[in-house]
């Protein structure tokens, strides 16, 4: 795990490399690797890249990046971690390879020499790579299926730019800080900017699951690639299989835990293979003790239960106002989620551990939320009124009866489809309102270029038909847009700002293949509780019958006490701007 970042001249009359400018890039990510750096020029002066190492496996000076193969013809650098690469290193050894670190880095590079980009589909893991071939002088640049880790491009005065994080390519200082229209548009529209816009013009995001290589000059576009065959497996044992993979590590491994059955789950099956008991690590919060909200309690009994190492850190309102503006400095692009995941990831960070897993993907693959029954009744009742003579015209100010709604003006307009139906359950302004918020020139090049009805309906169209059916249609925008835009992005930057590894087993390419094939069963019939007692009947009773909630953090109750009482989209509405306002981002 790392942050990496490079520099690649696109023609002849493009200014030099500016080392100074790669060691800022590079140097602004030191949270992300504070194990050690490393950087590399190419002899002609074409190429540089650069790397902060957060040291997972093989801590030694062998697994440091970047790093070169044995004849010298690939250069590497790879941020994530590739779960699978001692399977991967047998096959390789069996070949003839010889290896000279334990590291999963080298495998890859061993792997690309022989497949070149055909070896995407077969690593197991989270990652945003980069090889440089220095024979055919061309650049790949690659990120995992899932889009767990980040991989940013910016192209300009002749030169390809890219990096782990947004700021990073800011704190190089050749990449222009100019906001994106269309970026703060879906900042508003959604929460959260959806790849692959980001905050910045000149800054884009590859998109989860794609390569680009660089060949001549010339920047290709992002190609898909598809995961490679797996073998076929129950559901239980899938599960377990990923919770298992996740588990690869030369440091201790802990497991974020809250009164969740995802994060029970994942500690109940880590616990069966770990062979010492892992820490389990629990947030809590002053304001929520006593009340149904507070995770600790049930938390320290399913710790007790399972004979782990528990650690439970409590947050008062003083600690609010330091983590706040910590968390603000941290974020990498506006966003109004991400706090959990800081405040955890530091507490965490202070009690020496490193690398952690989380329950972090589990409602997306175990439809267990509120939205896998919403969506589809909302398409279906937005249909029917649209259906109703003369209710069109009458909708916006009966909308206005409705002031604590402010979504339903929409209704009609975007609700009558899966896509719209989604967004409204999801989004947070409508696009009418952005005008207001942004100014009328602003807010008309913004939409020129993102609309988020079109954005999900493209989420579905790259789903191959699989969307047809509505569990499984919110089962993909779930995926490819809440989970990749917002809980992933922000709990990529908020857990590495704590140089913590956070590693997300739900969140898995082999194990949603084979999910996929037992159509999401038991969960998707028979609920998601069934399926963790399938898997591990070792949980306590009590974590079946609490009431789901999901992981609540009291933001709101601390940055305005008066709107505490207000409900969760309104309170959403409030913090995106405040979110901006303190970033001080403001339409060009």
């Amino acid at each position: 795990m790392c942050g990496i970042n490079g520099i690649l001249r696109l023609t002849d009359a493009a200014p030099a490399i500016d080392r100074d400018e790669l060691l800022r890039t590079r140097d602004a990510m030191s949270a992300r690797g504070p194990d050690g750096a490393g950087a590399w020029i190419s002899g002609d002066g074409r190429v540089a890249l650069a790397s902060r190492r957060l040291a997972i496996l093989d801590l030694s000076e062998a697994g440091a990046q970047p790093m070169a193969s044995a004849d010298g013809r690939f250069q590497v650098v790879l941020n994530g971690e590739i779960y699978n690469f001692a399977e991967l290193r047998r096959e390789l050894e069996a070949e003839g390879v010889r290896f000279r670190s334990h590291s999963d880095t080298e495998v890859v590079l061993a792997l690309y020499a022989r497949q070149g980009a055909a070896m995407l589909g077969r690593l197991r893991g989270m990652y945003g790579l980069a090889i440089w071939d220095d024979r055919e002088k061309s650049l790949l640049l690659a990120r995992d299926p899932l889009g767990i880790k980040p991989l940013y491009l910016a192209e300009e005065r002749g030169c390809l730019r890219f990096a782990s994080q947004v700021k990073a390519l800011e704190a190089g200082g050749a990449v222009s800080r100019q906001v994106d229209p269309a970026g703060l548009a879906g900042f508003l529209l959604w929460g959260s900017v959806p790849e692959p816009l980001t905050i910045r013009q000149a800054v884009r995001a590859l998109p989860a699951g794609h390569h680009l290589r660089v060949r001549d000059g010339v920047i290709g576009d992002p190609i898909p690639y598809e995961t490679a065959a797996v073998e076929p497996l129950s559901p239980e044992a899938a599960v377990e299989d990923a919770v298992v993979a996740h588990l690869v590590s030369d440091v201790p491994v802990a497991v974020f835990l809250s009164a969740g059955l995802d994060s029970g789950l994942i500690a109940a099956l880590a616990r069966r293979h770990l062979p010492e008991p892992p820490a389990t690590f629990t947030l809590s919060f002053d304001v929520l003790a006593g009340t149904p909200r507070d995770e600790a309690p049930l938390a320290a009994e399913v710790a007790r239960t399972l004979g782990t190492r528990h650690i439970e850190h409590r947050v008062g309102r003083a600690d609010f106002p330091g983590l706040w503006r910590d968390t603000l400095a941290a974020m990498d692009q506006p966003s109004i989620d991400g706090f959990n995941t800081f405040m955890v990831s530091r507490a965490a960070h202070e009690a020496g551990l490193k690398v952690v897993l989380s329950g972090l993907g589990g409602d997306e693959v175990f439809g267990s939320y509120p939205s896998f029954a919403d969506v589809p009744r909302l398409e279906k009742t937005a249909r029917r009124a649209a259906r109703v003579p003369g209710l069109a015209a009458a909708w916006p100010a009966l909308a206005r009866l409705a002031p604590g709604r402010p979504k339903l003006a929409g209704l009609l307009r975007y609700g009558h489809t899966l896509p719209g139906a989604y967004f409204l359950r999801r989004g947070l302004f409508l696009p009418e309102e952005l005008p207001g918020l942004m100014g009328r020139d602003a807010a008309a090049a913004g939409l020129a270029v993102y609309d988020p009805v079109t954005d999900a309906a493209r989420a579905l169209a790259a789903a191959n038909g699989r969307a047809g059916d509505p569990w499984v249609a919110v089962h993909e925008l779930e995926t490819a847009r809440y989970l990749r835009n917002q809980l992933l992005r922000d709990s990529d930057w908020a857990a590495m700002a704590s140089s913590v590894e956070l590693r997300v087993p739900f969140v898995d390419a082999w194990l949603r293949r084979r999910l996929a094939v037992h159509g999401f069963e038991p969960a998707r019939g028979r609920g998601k509780a069934e399926l963790v007692r399938r898997a591990a009947p070792e949980l306590p009773a009590a974590l079946f019958t609490r009431e789901k909630m999901g992981f609540y953090v009291p933001v709101m109750e601390w940055l305005q006490p008066e709107k505490a009482g207000a409900p969760l989209g309104d309170q959403s509405r409030r913090l995106a701007l405040r979110v901006l306002g303190e970033l001080g981002v403001s339409a060009p």
